[in-house]
């Protein structure tokens, strides 16, 4: 997680890619001081890429930028299900993986990704519009149409435009760290983070104020980390029943309203032991958990490591 190494990105664009599938990880890594990363933009050869909606791309690599690159991400692109991709794209893509490369699809890009074979056996996601063809024409992945995004670990998806952003910043929490992937979603004007469990698009039955009003309840939620917080307290701030708030809340983001108020705790701790050199129990008490013990129990249980190893990952690279 450290930042002193230089990761090189790779965005391959197909025929038909979708504007805002492209853009989006070429603008989250794009080549800053801040940022340890170096982006290429490549498509099959380089030169001119017909896109889709009306727009086209000049791309200045062919597929050697996959052999150069450590993450490769594969937008969406218009009538995924109709052919796959050119056998070059394919085999240059299973070649970036079995050198280690990451492979990450945006929204259709899942189909280029499961013509390659490696998303036989796993889950995967895609744009919900499309889920079924997925399905149908690589029957051997799990398809899963009621998620943001898949971490499979050397291969990720998401699914439509907009969780693209949540699967790049995922990345970036994961190379860099909590505190690098909120900054990059100011920048971005993004929420700093949704879970890949959260549903791709909210029920009808849900209405669109109260959905702003637990969005406003979150980020009051948000700032007050620290204090005492209940079920019965954030239903009041939201001012519908517990019961409603529950369950609303488990269909508009992934996790019961206390699951994701310790998530919450947990992030502010990993950013804290990030940037500070506060100790284990003062943090805990930052974050509202009280002691060390119960800090290190909920860090275990989420991240599967304790928050002096977290912290030791970050201080190896200075």
């Amino acid at each position: 997680m450290s930042s002193s190494r230089q990761h090189r990105v790779a965005v391959l664009v197909l025929e038909g890619a979708k504007p805002l599938d492209v853009g989006i990880p070429a603008q989250v890594f794009t080549t800053r001081a801040s940022m340890p990363y170096e982006v290429r933009v490549c498509g099959a050869t380089p030169g001119l890429v017909t896109g889709g909606d009306g727009l086209a791309y000049y791309v200045g690599h062919g597929l050697d930028a996959l052999e150069w690159a450590d993450i490769v991400f594969i937008p969406g692109y218009r009538f995924p299900d109709r052919d796959d991709p050119p056998q070059a794209v394919v085999d240059a893509l299973i070649a970036a993986h079995e050198r280690g490369a990451r492979l990450a699809a945006i929204s259709t890009g899942a189909f280029a990704l499961a013509a390659t074979g490696l998303l036989d056996g796993r889950r995967a996601t895609t744009h919900w519009h499309y889920t079924r063809a997925l399905a149908a024409k690589h029957p051997l992945v799990r398809v899963d149409e009621n998620v943001l995004f898949v971490d499979e670990g050397s291969v990720l998806t998401s699914a439509g435009a907009a969780s693209g952003i949540d699967l790049c910043l995922h990345i970036l929490r994961g190379d860099l760290g909590v505190a690098a992937s909120n900054h990059a979603a100011r920048r971005l004007v993004a929420a700093p983070y949704r879970s890949g469990g959260q549903a791709q698009y909210l029920p009808r039955s849900v209405p669109e104020p109260l959905g702003e009003r637990f969005a406003a309840t979150r980020e009051w939620t948000l700032h007050r980390l620290g204090e005492p917080l209940t079920l019965d307290i954030l239903a009041r701030q939201a001012g519908v029943s517990a019961r409603t708030f529950s369950r609303r809340f488990a269909e508009e983001t992934g996790y019961t309203p206390m699951q994701w108020v310790m998530r919450a705790r947990i992030d502010l701790a990993r950013e804290l032991l990030e940037r500070s050199e506060r100790s284990v129990e003062q943090i805990a008490a930052d974050v509202g958990l009280g002691t060390g013990a119960n800090l290190r129990l909920h860090f275990q249980h989420i991240l599967g490591t304790t928050p002096t190893e977290y912290r030791r990952t970050f201080t190896r690279g200075e």
